[in-house]
């Protein structure tokens, strides 16, 4: 898997600057257990360089995707990390490996309570995880140093941009059609602007609004 990943990097390093997995990324991306994060009929396949269905009509995303998304956080040890959308629970654990604290949300709660089960089983006790709506973050545990959200979003929504520390990034797919979405990194400057910069064409799941 990781060949492929690093592969990939290459192949797309015009458009996201980056040659090459930081060791830290690839570090975690060798550790995590896929393989204990999907379906168990489909563990034969987890260490392939493709999404998965994992139920629900939800994915588990592309190992390539999951340490791209790490990558271009610039994760440190002690950053603090909002994930929206927990799904398998593999990308919580890819950023458990290479920060300080991950809090992760899920709308649909079968999936995300036996997401918590599994990444817990894996050792990770810097997870934290909520069922609730991703478009309102968590504002309760913000700021944060980094946002990643794996789910598309028809535009940024304003809450996750309000809870972002300044100084701090967040990566999101946004667009209404899947054949138009594309991997954005926002920048959060000191005084609150926002810089953003298109990275990759992607195709994601929608992010649902909660009710």
């Amino acid at each position: 898997m990781l060949a492929e990943i690093d592969a990939t990097y290459a192949d797309t390093r015009t458009e996201t600057g980056l040659a090459a997995m930081s060791p830290r990324v690839r570090a975690a991306m060798g550790k995590v257990e896929r393989h204990r994060l999907v379906p168990r009929e489909l563990a034969a396949q987890a260490y392939q360089n493709r999404p998965l269905p994992i139920g629900a009509g939800q994915t588990i995303s592309q190992p390539y995707i999951v340490a791209l998304s790490t990558d271009l956080i610039a994760p440190e040890p002690q950053h603090v990390v909002l994930e929206v959308g927990t799904g398998s629970g593999y990308q919580a654990a890819v950023l458990a490996e290479v920060v300080g604290r991950v809090f992760t949300i899920e709308l649909l709660e079968p999936l995300g309570k036996e997401a918590e089960q599994r990444v817990k089983s894996l050792g990770y006790g810097n997870v934290e995880f909520r069922i609730g709506d991703g478009y309102q973050g968590w504002p309760e545990k913000a700021p944060f140093d980094a946002i990643v959200v794996t789910a598309a979003a028809p535009q940024v929504p304003p809450a996750l941009l309000a809870q972002l520390k300044p100084g701090g990034r967040m990566v999101i797919p946004v667009g209404a059609n899947p054949a138009s979405q594309h991997l954005l990194l926002l920048t959060k400057a000191a005084d609150g602007s926002v810089r953003e910069r298109r990275v990759l064409p992607v195709r994601f799941v929608p992010l649902v609004p909660g009710r």
